[in-house]
This record gives C-alpha cells, structure tokens and sequence, in this order.
C-alpha cells in the first residue's frame, strides 16, 4: 500500500464527505436546537447509523483489536458487558425524549440542572464532561495517528495523522453543526462495516481457515483463548474496565444527548435495534482481527500496531486495506466531532448561559462555534502524548463520566434525589477518579473504574437524605414524563385501531 494511494484515497473520501455534509444544510441553523439536534428530526436510520459510528470508532477498530491481541478472549467479555449495559437506551431513552421534548433542553446536563433546580449541577455536570471528554478525544486522534504511521511504516507520521484528522473533525462540525456529522456518519458506517467484515474473512482465509486460524491460537498462544489470559486480565482489572463501560451509553453525554434528536419513539426504537446489529458485527469483526494479528504477527512491538499491521499486509489487497483504514478513520473523526459539538453545546448552554445569565439563544449558539476549535486543539496536545494501549485509555474517562449516572438515575426514578446529592457526587466522585488515577489508580486493590460508581452512588444516596428536594421542580419533570409518554401512546393505539379498521 503506497503512500500516494493513501493521500489520494483520503482525498477523494473528503469530497464524497463534503458533497454529502453540504447537501444535509437545511438552511443556516439560527437556534442551539438546529445546530446541536438537528432541530429533534433524525429519522431512526440516519440515527442508528451515526450512533454506530460514534461509538465504534477507533477504540473498535484499533482499540479492541488491540486489546485482544494482548488480552485474548477477555476483551470478547468485556465488549459483550457494553452490548448489555446498551439495554439502558432501553430503559431511559424514552423519559430522555420525552423531557427533552416537553422542555426543550439541548443537552444531558442542562436536563439535570433543570430537574435538580440547580443551575450549578448543570455547570458541575458539563465541566466534568470536559475534564474526562478531552482526553477521550485524544484517544481517537490518537487511533488516527497510529493507524496511519503503521499502515505505510512511519511514511506519515503520528503527528501528520492527528492533525489531519483533527482539522476534518473542525471542519465537519462548522459546515450544519450535528446535521452535517450525523449524513456524514451513515456513509461512514456503511462504508466500515462492509469493508471490515470483507478483510476479515479475507485475512481468516490467508491464513488457513477458521480452523487453522485457532488451530494456530491453541498451539501457540493457548492462553489467548482462555480466561484471564496471557496476563492483561485479572478479575479486578476485568471489572475495573467493564463497570464504566456498562454505563456508557447514559454516562457519556455525546452518546446521551442523542436520545434527544429522534423524531419520534418509534424512531428510537429503529435507532437501538440498528446499533444493536451494527455493533454486534463490529465486535466480532474486531476480536477476529485482533486473533489473526496475533497469529500472524506475534512479536509487535505495541497492542495497537494490530489494526494497521493487518492492514498493511500481504493478506490484504491495497485497494480494500486503503478503503478500511479510510473507514476507520472516518469512524475516529465521527466520534471526535460528536464530542466536539456536545461538549460546545454544554459549555455554551450551561456554563456560559448560567454564568451570564439572559444571554440570547443566537449568543449561546455563536460561543458554541468558538469552544469546537478550542475542545480539538486541546485534545490534539493531549493526543500528541502518544499513551499505549486505546481500549484502556477509553474505559479510564468512562470511569470519571459514571459520576453522572446516580444523578441520572435519580432524575427519573427517585423523587427524593436532591440538588445538593447530585452535585455533591458528581464534583466529589470526579475528584475521586481524578487523584486515584494520579496515584497509581489502586485503591484496597481495586481500581477507579469500580470505586467511582460506588463512591458516586454512596454520595448522591447520602448527601439527597440529609437535603431537602426541589418539589416543585420534581413534580413537573416526572408530570411531563408521565404526559409525553402517555400521548405517545394514545397515538400509537389510535394509528393501530384506524389500520385495523381499514
């Protein structure tokens, strides 16, 4: 695979990009709703798609390839914990559409402030967001960087990668704010799981056969197929990684705040149904190539060098390597620019607006432009840090972001949650991740990632005990679910009984 091809390839993907994000412009979008929620009108494929795209990115395609080649099986578990902990779309998708419809809220944290009463959640909530976002941003970047140098043996540099795919990210996101990211996005998917379930079974036939393939894997790396494993895994690291990333669909606010933009229930329901298959392929897909790298190419000298290796090999025709290794960044960028917007969207809706107060809407939306730049130059300095291992790395600001998810669950579900609880566990549970990280993340033996969803919970449960909740405000946001969800399905029922009749 030589470099021009790459160059060229990358070219040609950003005019198809471009053509489609410009055609998504529904006309200039005045309104934080238009810009970040694409005015709540995406219809539940263009949704499943981009939710695919955003959360399978490249911590899939790099990151859990990665993981599995010096893991083994363990990381299929820790992947098949996420599928599960998907099942909360299920469960607070509705309540999210239907207070974010009933309200007008624009983002996961403007919700919380507006049930709690407290503008100071929303800020805690969204300055949280940032501290553990940025760095999950550099990720992808990262998953960029290192895609790019492996694929064409250090021809284009780390740092060429992230800077392109940065400058891609800004650029998407200025052209119809969530619109443009969202048509984006489908093409992306399409493109990705195609291209990736092609290599793999391209690769398993290069290399003997399904058969052969783990013939070789029980021969030569036994513990690669039993559990903990060649040494990644323990118990405790298994549930360090996992915990955080059962909660992720609600904990992360760029995968949250699209609960908001469906057109509709049914919509949603087509958006977690869609995510489901695409997701399901994406994870076997990324553990049979981490499996056939380690095969293959068992002495590399770093986890994450798996995707591109492959990639770049003899197994592999360069046309359809290019057009993955183009797929997988265009997954990477999918998730950069999601954050982008959503962390740009709460820095403007809640710290701005509460910090001065009756700012305009256009004011809001014109401070929102000017934060997406700032959040993507800062987690191109964080990437350029080049840290080992991206699957990791991701679980880690999960593990900060489960601070939101006692608050969350109280939200909806207990009217007893307090103002003061829910800002209490997110500031002190944030801090709490933050020092176990700086010192050696260990503490009674067990790491950040299952002390923050206890710490979160014992704080909010305690702190809302000993303070007394806003009624007025708890009583009008579980009325509004209650009358949302109802009207939804006296329509439904009504749409079902004139189709009967007829």
């Amino acid at each position: 695979m030589t470099e021009s091809l790459i160059w060229w390839s990358i070219a040609i993907y950003l005019l198809i990009a471009i053509g489609i994000a410009i055609m998504s412009r529904q006309g200039p979008s005045e309104s934080m709703s238009g810009y970040f929620l694409g005015n709540r009108q995406m219809n539940g494929f263009v949704s499943a798609l981009s939710y695919s795209a955003t959360t399978y990115s490249a911590f899939m395609m790099v990151g859990l390839a990665g993981l599995t080649y010096a893991g083994g099986v363990g990381a299929l578990g820790f992947e098949i914990i996420y599928f599960a902990g998907v099942s909360l779309v299920a469960i607070f998708g509705p309540k999210f559409w239907a207070v974010g419809k009933k309200f007008g809220f624009v983002t996961p944290s403007e919700m919380l402030g507006h049930r709690y009463n407290s503008k100071h959640v929303a800020m805690a909530v969204s300055i949280a967001s940032c501290i553990f976002l940025i760095p999950y941003s550099a990720v992808q970047l990262a998953g960029v960087g290192y895609l790019l140098q492996g694929i064409t043996d250090g021809a284009i540099t780390f740092t060429t990668g992230v800077v392109l795919a940065t400058a891609i990210a800004i650029f998407f996101s200025y052209i119809a704010g969530i619109r443009s990211v969202m048509w984006t996005d489908s093409l992306q998917a399409i493109m990705m799981i195609v291209a990736s379930t092609l290599v793999a079974f391209l690769v398993i036939q290069g290399l003997g056969g399904f058969g052969a393939l783990f013939d070789t894997l029980a021969t030569e790396h036994p513990q690669s197929l039993t559990v903990p494993g060649p040494g990644l895994f323990s118990f405790v690291t298994f549930l360090g990684l996992t915990i955080p990333w059962f909660f992720f669909s609600i904990s992360n606010p760029q995968v949250s705040q699209r609960l908001f933009m469906p057109s509709s229930l049914r919509s949603m329901r087509h958006m977690l149904i869609g995510f489901l298959v695409f997701g399901f392929i994406y994870t076997m897909v990324s553990v049979l190539w981490g499996f056939s790298a380690l095969a293959a190419f068992p002495s590399l000298a770093s986890a994450d060098l798996a995707t591109p290796t492959l990639l770049a090999s003899e197994f592999v025709p360069p046309v359809l390597g290019v057009i993955v290794m183009i797929g997988i960044m265009a997954a990477a960028v999918s998730t950069i620019d999601s954050i982008m917007l959503t962390l740009a969207s709460m820095v403007s809706r809640d710290v701005y607006a509460n910090v001065k107060p009756n700012v305009s809407e256009k004011r809001q939306l014109l401070v929102g432009k000017f934060v997406v730049p700032v959040i993507a130059l800062m987690a191109l300095a964080f990437a350029e840090l080049q840290l080992d291992l991206i699957a990791v790395l991701s679980v880690a600001a999960s593990s900060g972001l489960v601070a939101m998810v006692p608050a969350l669950t109280g939200a909806f579900y207990w009217k007893r949650g307090t103002g003061v609880g829910a800002l209490v566990s997110v500031v002190g549970t944030s801090a709490f991740v933050l020092l176990m990280y700086a010192t050696g993340n260990s503490l009674l033996g067990l790491p950040a990632g299952v002390w923050g969803i206890v710490v979160a919970s014992v704080l909010f449960v305690g702190v809302s005990l000993m303070t007394k909740p806003h009624q007025a405000s708890s009583d009008a946001f579980f009325t509004a679910i209650s009358e949302e969800l109802s009207k939804k399905s006296r329509t439904t029922t009504d749409q079902a009984t004139k189709e009967a009749a007829a």
